[in-house]
């Protein structure tokens, strides 16, 4: 029987001069779906990987989640767009609630993107993000099914539209916040999960660690904690931090 594996990939805000953004790396029985995009992508990637002690590469990515399109989430996505097109031969699958999708291409893509001149004198020529990724959406209050994961979405409190996400493989679940104020009724809402990986940042529009240490016992010894500042003694931290480089079996 399949696991569920999270390889944790970055871990710090975006501000972090310590660590890389925040996301990480879903596999089961072979398959993989990350989870946000940041810049530099591929030695993110890499690197995590490497140390964790794992065979991933980017080529062997199936479909990534976009949670928000703050640039400490998505700044990766160009990149990985023109690898899979140009290197790969493939578009990209990608995953996300309408509301992200609907700024993705004019709001961040497009204006690296969407032209190209393809020979010295040539006109340019347009491009759509169709020509890169395979866009499909995430409807709230039902989950999508991905590979061998099922993938359920929820909009947060946060400064752009955000999701949090419960990702179900090998009838196991990961909850993830996302950026995010502190919620009661998300964290309800992430509640079954085995394991709950929940931002602890004091920035505007995030939740503050403080807060999560005020859920109920059987919820807090589920958490671990990303997207947290260079200032937090992950040794001294009250609650377990996410690491790269790592793998947890959930």
């Amino acid at each position: 029987m399949s696991d569920l594996r999270l390889l944790c990939l970055g871990t710090g805000d975006a501000f972090s001069a310590l660590y890389y953004s925040s996301c990480f790396a879903l596999e089961s029985g072979g398959h993989w779906l990350m989870v946000d995009c940041p810049h530099p992508i591929r030695k993110i990637v890499r690197e995590g990987a490497q140390a964790a002690g794992v065979a991933f590469d980017v080529s062997k990515i199936d479909a990534i989640v976009l949670t928000h399109l703050h640039g400490d989430h998505v700044s990766g996505l160009e990149c990985l767009g023109y690898y899979f097109r140009y290197i790969l031969g493939r578009s990209l699958v990608v995953y996300t609630h309408i509301d992200v999708a609907n700024s993705l291409w004019n709001g961040v893509l497009s204006g690296s993107m969407e032209w190209v001149i393809e020979k010295p004198g040539a006109l340019p020529r347009q491009r759509a993000l169709d020509d890169f990724f395979d866009l499909r959406l995430l409807p709230e209050g039902e989950e999508t099914k991905a590979g061998p994961f099922r993938i359920a979405c929820r909009k947060t409190i946060h400064s752009v539209p955000t999701i949090a996400l419960r990702c179900t493989a090998a009838k196991r679940c990961l909850g993830y916040s996302a950026d995010t104020m502190f919620d009661p009724t998300l964290i309800d809402w992430l509640a079954d999960a085995h394991l709950i990986v929940h931002e602890a940042n004091s920035a505007f529009m995030h939740t503050n660690l403080d807060d999560l240490l005020t859920v109920r016992p059987s919820i807090r010894k589920k958490l671990r904690i990303t997207h947290y500042p260079d200032t937090l003694d992950l040794a001294k931290a009250p609650l377990p931090p996410m690491r790269q480089g790592t793998v947890i079996t959930i």
